[in-house]
C-alpha cells in the first residue's frame, strides 16, 4: 500500500530567506520524518543554504524544535538565525 508522503511548510528568517529559492517552501516528506531530516533534505536541494543550516534556530508553533523531534503532516516550521545581544 502506498504511502502519502507528509507536507511540512518552511518559512526563512531574512537572512535565510536571500540563500533560499523562496522565502517559504513545501516539501514532501517520509511520514515520521525529523527537523534533522528536513534540515539535511534543504541542504541536499539547496547548496548555498548548506553553511547557514547549522546556525539555524528550528521553530514549530512559537517553540524551538530539536533536530530529532518528529514533524507532523500539516506543520509549519521557522528557520530562525540567533541573534546575540545584550549590554
Amino acid at each position: 500500500m502506498y504511502a502519502r508522503p507528509m507536507r511540512v511548510k518552511v518559512r526563512f528568517a531574512a537572512a535565510l530567506a536571500r540563500l533560499a529559492a523562496a522565502p517559504q517552501l513545501t516539501l514532501d516528506l517520509p511520514d515520521g520524518a525529523t527537523v534533522g531530516q528536513l534540515l539535511d533534505r534543504l541542504a541536499g536541494e539547496q547548496p548555498e543554504l548548506a553553511p547557514a543550516l547549522g546556525a539555524a534556530l528550528p521553530v514549530r508553533a512559537g517553540s524551538h524544535v530539536a533536530h530529532d523531534d518528529a514533524l507532523a503532516d500539516g506543520d509549519e516550521v521557522a528557520l530562525l538565525i540567533p541573534v546575540a545581544g545584550g549590554s
